[in-house]
């Protein structure tokens, strides 16, 4: 009798845990549906807002509409001019587009758009622009600089001050906009805590036409940033592969500019920095250390090596918070592209030649053979 109870109970209780699940089942079921749905209405909703964007303002205007472009002017600057003017829709959406497409070369000029144009019929418009001027400033900035160097090369040049500059290279709530414009480029990275200089390594060394007689520090900043952008961007599947963010390639890069101004070492000293990672070695590059130090010396010291700063490959594993200069094409190429040697140690003789070993004994047999004369 009392077994007869316990099965009836146990099925009543088995019944009952099948009618809960069952419950379970249906309410997880309606909330996934309603997940599903809102995803989908929020994807669609977003490609409708995309396309709509990219689509010509009025595709029955016969409107014409003069615009001048300047010489000098960023993409972004473009892109503002055109919304300003009603030619395109939505100027965030064309710059996206436009770095999506890999278009650059915009001419200065003067254009008739219409709100009817498409949006790649008026990028063959910018491409095709004549140049109505000549440049008032031609500055070169050379690759293995500071912010700090920088700053004080346009200073000499234009009316702001070398403070202007850093102040501005230094706000968090530009930084943050540039972040917003130049996503294939910056990211939080640069605000981490302990940057010293958030767009350090971003601003590439060629030589810039300024057609402008006082150009602003925007306008100086992002046309760099336009450069570095265009330098990089044919990169970055062979960064991604390497599993490395912008970033961290870009602060390998300037590590590598730093420690050798010789082209024909610069794969090579970068195999080195592969290998002493894969063994776990801190890398112990004295660039690092000037940079952490804050200033430029002849010779450092061994007491320099102890100084605490995340910048500091002495100090801290792997590659330090972000990069210590500007960088040269090369030298990003040599980060992608690292000769493969088995050498975990180089030095520089007086002369610049540079002398590699396998190991510590060989590296200081190269002290005592190289440095010492």
């Amino acid at each position: 009798m009392a077994k007869g109870k316990l099965t009836k109970a146990f099925k009543e209780n088995r019944n009952a845990r099948g009618r809960e699940a069952s419950t379970v089942r249906k309410i997880v079921a309606v909330v996934l549906l309603v997940l599903i749905i809102i995803i989908a209405i929020l994807g669609f909703a977003g490609y409708s807002y995309i396309k709509s964007a990219l689509e010509p303002v009025d595709p029955a205007s016969e409107e014409e509409i003069e615009v001048e472009v300047p010489i000098g002017s960023s993409t972004s600057s473009i892109a503002s001019l055109l919304e300003e003017n009603g030619i395109i829709k939505n100027g965030l959406i064309f710059r996206f587009y436009i770095k999506f497409k890999n278009e650059s070369d915009f001419q200065a000029g003067n254009y008739t758009f219409s709100p009817s144009m498409t949006i790649d019929e008026i990028i063959e418009s910018l491409k095709s622009g004549k140049i109505v001027l000549e440049s008032t400033h031609r500055i070169t900035i050379p690759e293995g600089l500071t912010v700090e160097q920088i700053a004080a090369i346009f200073a000499k040049q234009f009316s702001f001050t070398s403070d202007e500059f850093i102040d501005k290279v230094n706000d968090e709530e530009y930084i943050q906009q540039l972040i917003e414009d130049y996503p294939n480029l910056l990211s939080d990275e640069i605000l981490q805590k302990g940057i010293r200089t958030p767009l350090e390594g971003y601003l590439y060394g060629i030589t810039y036409d300024f057609y402008e007689e006082d150009p602003s520090i925007e306008m100086i900043i992002e046309t760099m940033l336009d450069q570095t952008s265009a330098i990089i961007t044919p990169y970055l599947d062979q960064i991604a592969e390497l599993d490395f963010t912008i970033h961290e390639a870009l602060t390998f890069a300037s590590l590598i500019e730093k420690e050798s101004g010789r082209l024909d070492h610069r794969n090579e000293i970068s195999g080195v920095f592969y290998n002493r990672l894969e063994e776990g070695m801190k890398l112990q590059t004295d660039p690092t250390v000037l940079y952490a130090l804050g200033k430029h010396k002849d010779r450092v010291l061994y007491e320099d090596l102890e100084v605490e700063s995340p910048y500091n490959t002495y100090v801290i594993e792997g590659l330090p918070i972000g990069p210590i200069s500007n960088f040269a094409e090369n030298s990003l190429e040599a980060v992608i592209n690292p000769a493969n040697n088995s050498y975990l140690y180089f030095l520089h003789d007086k002369e610049g030649n540079i002398y590699y070993a396998e190991t510590l004994d060989e590296h200081n047999q190269n002290i005592d053979t190289y440095m010492k004369k």
